[in-house]
């Protein structure tokens, strides 16, 4: 048995989406700058993609832009947004998307901004308390946090933040690239300027994604050399990818519900046969909280062992693809900055796993079994 739980790094691509983007593979090839029929055939697709993503999100067509993924979609709000307003501020946590951290890293040690980082408690929840107090000291500030945390879960209170965002006068934009598709966003309702999505996440194509910007918060260009995207983002679209992350989109919200409840069940049967197999182990951040946490995360805590170096391939020889952390760090000695900023046990294992429609119940007992072995538990 070969088993993916490494969801929240990508996920497989749904046949449904496919078989929209196909025909933009091997007919419609047409640039959709181009005045000519096959041309405009293909810009139509695009604004009709557009439309499709505005509408689920109860937004305006023209506060939609299409760009190569989450990470170019956070550069472009966070950089474009300080330069435009001249933001001398920004508010963070430990805990973010390197889209976001390094990016505002770079932007502090340029001497464009100061940089402050929001107190989390011991579950790496945000202190709303705390972010109020540096809303007060910083009025007019740039305010970047995530929607649900890539490694540990944690659900962020998007409508709180905003209402302070607000009230302080900040400007407000959150990652909300492991939610997209998985909760459901009411651009009307929520005080927040920008957030992202990335198609991948959510059964869609890798390489494509979306900023939504606020249309009383105008921004400067991030990628010049061309009117693409209203003047927004220099370069051919990439067509076939924005048909399929709008109709992986619509899957999503078309099946959400469903989803939810399956796969939250299969996160539940892990904790369950977790907790039952293999004495002292427990979750990291929320991710075993099921009120407060993606159901699609699971960062789960394993005791002391001295191969809990080894044990990302050691899963990997039992077929069992899972993540140390974030999957943009995958590769590299350095560990999990946001295990480090929560203060988890080093000594501890850690591993993520992460869950799609695609997984089976079969699959989590399988891979309960194969951890309680490596732990030398009976299964």
């Amino acid at each position: 048995m070969r088993v993916y739980l490494d969801n929240a790094a990508t996920t497989p691509l749904d046949k449904e989406v496919f078989e929209a983007m196909t025909p933009y593979m091997l007919e419609m090839h047409g640039n959709p700058s181009s005045i000519h029929t096959h041309g405009r055939e293909v810009r139509s697709a695009i604004e009709k993609a557009r439309k499709k993503v505005a509408d689920l999100l109860n937004a305006a067509p023209s506060e939609i832009f299409f760009t190569s993924g989450g990470t170019e979609a956070d550069n472009t709000a966070i950089r474009c947004s300080i330069e435009t307003y001249g933001i001398k501020h920004a508010i963070t946590s430990a805990t973010e998307h390197h889209a976001v951290l390094h990016t505002l890293e770079h932007l502090q040690k340029s001497g464009n901004i100061q940089l402050s980082f929001v107190e989390l408690d011991e579950k790496g929840n945000v202190k709303l308390d705390h972010l109020e107090e540096l809303l007060k000291a910083h009025p007019n500030s740039f305010v970047s946090l995530m929607h649900g945390n890539n490694e540990i879960g944690n659900l962020l209170e998007l409508s709180a933040v905003g209402e302070l965002c607000e009230e302080h006068k900040a400007i407000f934009h959150s990652d909300t690239v492991q939610t997209m598709a998985h909760y459901r966003h009411d651009l009307s309702k929520l005080k927040v300027k920008n957030i992202v999505g990335a198609a991948h996440k959510f059964h869609g194509p890798k390489g494509v994604g979306f900023l939504y910007v606020a249309a009383d918060h105008k921004i400067t260009p991030f990628i010049h050399g061309g009117a693409q995207e209203r003047n927004m983002r220099g370069g051919t679209e990439n067509v076939y990818g924005i048909v399929g992350l709008a109709k992986a989109l619509e899957i999503g919200y078309r099946d959400m519900e469903e989803h939810q409840r399956y796969i939250q069940g299969l996160k539940d049967r892990m904790i369950a046969g977790l907790q039952e197999k293999i004495p002292g182990v427990y979750f990291n951040g929320e991710s075993g909280n099921s009120e407060r946490s993606l159901y699609t995360v699971l960062n789960v805590s394993l005791p002391p062992n001295e191969d809990n170096d080894m044990l990302l391939f050691n899963l990997d020889i039992q077929k069992i693809s899972a993540s140390g952390g974030s999957a943009c760090s995958s590769g590299t000695s350095i560990g999990s900055h946001v295990l480090a900023a929560i203060k988890a046990d080093a000594n501890r294992g850690a591993v993520r796993f992460s869950f799609s429609k695609c997984n089976t119940p079969e699959e989590i007992d399988y891979t309960v079994e194969k951890l309680a072995e490596l732990y030398g538990v009976e299964a």
